[in-house]
């Protein structure tokens, strides 16, 4: 039995452009906060293929869905927008494969930011493309210039978030212009914005660990608050890892 929990975490991508090989990427905070837990991370490039990707993630016991640039409108059936920056069609593929695996195996999983977004999406969700157009009374999301933003959020009484969190509201980091317009139905609101911007979620079945949070827990050193939600992640893995897997590993065998 292993002592610490491997996490997998999803990488960037970027294809090929003038002068600039194809290559993947992270934010260094993903796997330091991982570290961070007493866990061990895994980086997964994006891989296409089914074949490819399920023999790794029988040797994980969670993942991390990182955040990124847009899903692709017209994969939605929407229209396209000028402030969609579409992320590379590969790692769309990738990401969107991952989720379905992910939600197959019942793995314990975080989604932060875009992640977030991509696992409510392949769930039977939806998303507004655009904030400030699609809800113009809403506060703002995002700094405009790019800098540092905060706002509150609500955590939703009874829920997972708020057993993490506690009851009340925390102040989180913001830079989405994106948000979750339809929840997918196997999940709940774990917390709100003042606006009722949905800003977490958490699965409704009791026996898959799944958390989305539309802020960056990763951004900021390792603060208390934001390593009690990776602490509870890792403490999930830990248990799928000696329970949840060697079982399903058992019924594949018979």
């Amino acid at each position: 039995m292993k002592d610490r929990p491997l996490i997998g975490i999803n990488t960037d991508y970027r294809a090929t452009t003038k002068g600039r090989a194809p290559h993947c990427y992270m934010h260094s905070g993903y796997f330091d906060c991982i570290l961070s837990a007493n866990a061990l991370p895994v980086m997964i490039p994006p891989l296409i293929k089914e074949h490819d990707l399920a023999p790794i993630l029988e040797q994980l016991d969670g993942v991390l869905l990182t955040g990124g640039d847009d899903l692709d409108p017209k994969k939605m059936g929407l229209s396209p927008h000028p402030s969609v920056t579409v992320m590379p069609e590969r790692r769309e593929t990738a990401d969107r494969l991952l989720c379905k695996l992910i939600q197959q195996r019942r793995m314990p999983v975080l989604g932060i930011g875009l992640g977030m977004q991509e696992l409510n999406v392949v769930n039977g969700g939806g998303i507004y493309l655009h904030l400030p157009e699609d809800l113009p009374r809403s506060i703002p999301h995002r700094d405009p210039q790019g800098g540092a933003h905060r706002h509150t959020v609500i955590m939703e009484p009874g829920t997972r978030l708020e057993e993490i969190y506690g009851p009340g509201e925390i102040r989180v980091n913001s830079y989405h212009h994106q948000g979750i317009r339809k929840l997918a139905p196997n999940f709940r609101v774990g917390a709100l914005a003042p606006d009722g911007l949905i800003e977490a979620y958490e699965g409704k079945d009791s026996n898959w660990w799944v958390v989305g949070v539309q802020w960056h827990p990763e951004n900021e050193g390792n603060i208390s608050l934001d390593m009690q939600l990776i602490e509870a992640f890792t403490s999930a893995a830990v248990a799928y890892g000696q329970s949840a897997k060697p079982a399903m590993a058992l019924a594949k065998a018979s």
